[in-house]
């Protein structure tokens, strides 16, 4: 709570015990407290400069009206590439799912011959350098290079049959199942990002009044500050407090009358909420003379009209009890 507002809580708390002591004698106080009226915020989805205001303080808007606009250009970009990454993974699973190309299996068949080939050839070398070896006319490393390049080709060899008994076989459920979640996981990327996107221009969730504008065109907000606050609902309710003596025969559903500053007739308004816990508990409060001191925050919906939905937030108002509860 704001230093303004604990002294306006402190103004209200001492006058609604006067008048609460004054009740004793006369039989009835009016409640104090201000109008307010539901509040909500449009907060940044992220931090982009404002690019455009549609809207000016005090304008009536529409549900889903456009209120202003945050620059998409970085956003936009995320979005291009997760789509392509979704495309990207679209096509690996397709290839998953139906197999090699007839293409495919032919050119892996081809390395396979060649690799064959190739073991064939060092197994021949291999043969001649222990011929020659055995009549003392090369080195022993001769011979060792040989059987390492025997060693390689046979290996080469079976790598290339491996590669083509894979695409004989055709995919293992294994890998479609991770090609499927690979896709949905870039799918749920995709769909964040073009969220995010569309709440780059900033739209009312409700229709009401638009309260305060706290940025101006080119400012780059930091995300989730709130860049518009709108004033919502039929009707404005008064915030009053409830002094120790009033509170046990005040009761949800009670019936008053609200009086403004400036207004030629009062308000009929009904008790909406009342607090459990006192908003004001000075020490020892809770027994002897200082629990009068104690004070409930209550809440009192005015009925809605045209006089009333265009009042403004904030105004001092006094609430007089008239009934019990609402017919």
């Amino acid at each position: 709570m704001t230093r303004q507002n604990l002294r306006l809580f402190a103004v209200f708390f001492l006058v609604a015990v006067s008048l609460a002591g004054c009740a004793r004698n006369n039989g009835e106080a009016p409640l104090l407290g201000t109008l307010e009226w539901d509040r909500i915020a449009m907060p940044a989805e992220v931090s982009e400069p404002i690019t455009q205001i549609l809207v000016k303080e005090g304008d009536m808007v529409a549900a889903d009206q456009l209120l202003l606009a945050l620059d998409p250009s970085r956003t936009q970009a995320q979005v291009d590439a997760a789509q392509a990454d979704v495309t990207r993974l679209t096509a690996a699973l397709d290839e998953l799912r139906h197999g090699a190309r007839v293409e495919t299996i032919d050119a892996s068949r081809a390395a396979l011959a060649r690799a064959q080939a190739g073991a064939v050839n060092a197994k021949l070398a291999r043969d001649r350098a222990a011929e020659i070896r055995k009549r003392g006319l090369n080195s022993q490393s001769d011979l060792d290079n040989a059987d390492a390049a025997l060693r390689q080709a046979n290996a080469d060899a079976n790598s290339a049959r491996a590669n083509l008994d894979e695409l004989l076989h055709g995919t293992r459920i294994e890998d479609v199942n991770q090609g499927e979640a690979a896709l949905a996981q870039s799918k749920a990327t995709l769909a964040q990002l073009e969220v995010t996107l569309s709440r780059l221009s900033v739209r009312a969730t409700r229709a009401g009044r638009v309260d305060t504008l706290p940025y101006k065109l080119g400012d780059r907000p930091a995300q989730g500050a709130s860049l518009v606050s709108l004033l919502v609902g039929d009707a404005p309710y008064a915030r009053v407090y409830v002094p120790e003596p009033l509170r046990a025969s005040l009761r949800q559903g009670a019936r008053f009358q609200v009086k403004i500053d400036g207004a030629a007739q009062p308000f009929n308004a009904t008790a909406l909420r009342i607090a459990s816990e006192a908003t004001f508990t000075p020490y020892y409060a809770l027994s002897g003379d200082d629990a009068s001191r104690l004070a409930w925050r209550a809440e009192l919906a005015l009925d809605a009209s045209d006089q009333t939905k265009n009042l403004p937030a904030g105004i001092p108002c006094q609430a007089t009890l008239v009934g019990e509860t609402k017919h």
